[in-house]
């Protein structure tokens, strides 16, 4: 009896072993078909496919476009306030010169004519005097004009109108021209069959031009 339990004890080992093979068989089994064919995923570097020209201009020119992008972007940022802050003495700067130089034109305009000025009121009051002296000649009698008093008198007169003509006076041309209202001043009008029409027949006081401006104008008769 013993032994027979120990044979059928034995049988139920036995067979239990074998049904524990093949479930490790079958796990085993199933897990190799689960795994991925690592063949079949591989990536052979040599095989691997290559990238076509247009390809890559296409990923140049989206780099240069973000490169571009990011350019505007830092344009658009919002400039320093040390920045602004040099901009805006720049332009004070700029404005004041500008100021500064209109003053300085426009300071040198008037001097130069206060100078003008100041030379044309010293010349009006020599005027008179060379009045005095072509009235002083023209009345010298007959008998006297040969006299060294008269020839001292005439040596003083031409030396004064050459340094009024150094100055730049000249006188206005009068008797014999046609009357010139910008040179002129008519104070008689005659009727004179010999002159010509609007002609300067008779001067009453010699008129000046001083450069290119009228210092005095002529007091004049005019014919016609």
């Amino acid at each position: 009896m013993k032994n027979k339990e120990k044979e059928l004890k034995r049988a139920a080992e036995e067979a239990d072993a074998e049904d524990m093979a093949e479930d490790t068989e079958t796990v085993s089994d199933m897990d190799a078909e689960n795994a991925p064919d690592e063949e079949e995923g591989a990536c052979d570097p040599e095989q691997a496919p290559e990238s076509s020209p247009e390809e890559d201009a296409d990923s140049t020119a989206a780099e240069e476009e973000g490169s571009s992008e990011e350019a505007e972007e830092a344009g658009n940022s919002k400039p320093d306030k040390k920045d602004l802050r040099i901009q805006e003495l720049n332009d004070r700067y700029v404005r004041l010169f500008a100021e500064f130089d209109n003053f300085r034109k426009r300071t040198e305009a008037e001097k130069a004519g206060m100078f003008t000025e100041g030379e044309k009121t010293v010349l009006l009051k020599i005027l008179p005097l060379i009045d005095n002296f072509e009235r002083a000649l023209q009345n010298v009698p007959e008998d006297e004009k040969d006299s060294p008093f008269t020839d001292g008198i005439e040596k003083v007169y031409r030396s004064f109108m050459d340094q009024m003509k150094a100055l730049g006076v000249t006188a206005i041309e009068a008797v014999g021209s046609e009357f010139d209202a910008n040179l002129h001043n008519a104070v008689m009008h005659v009727e004179d069959e010999e002159a010509g029409e609007n002609e300067v027949v008779e001067e009453f006081q010699k008129g000046y031009m001083f450069r290119d401006k009228v210092l005095r104008y002529s007091m004049v008769k005019v014919a016609n």
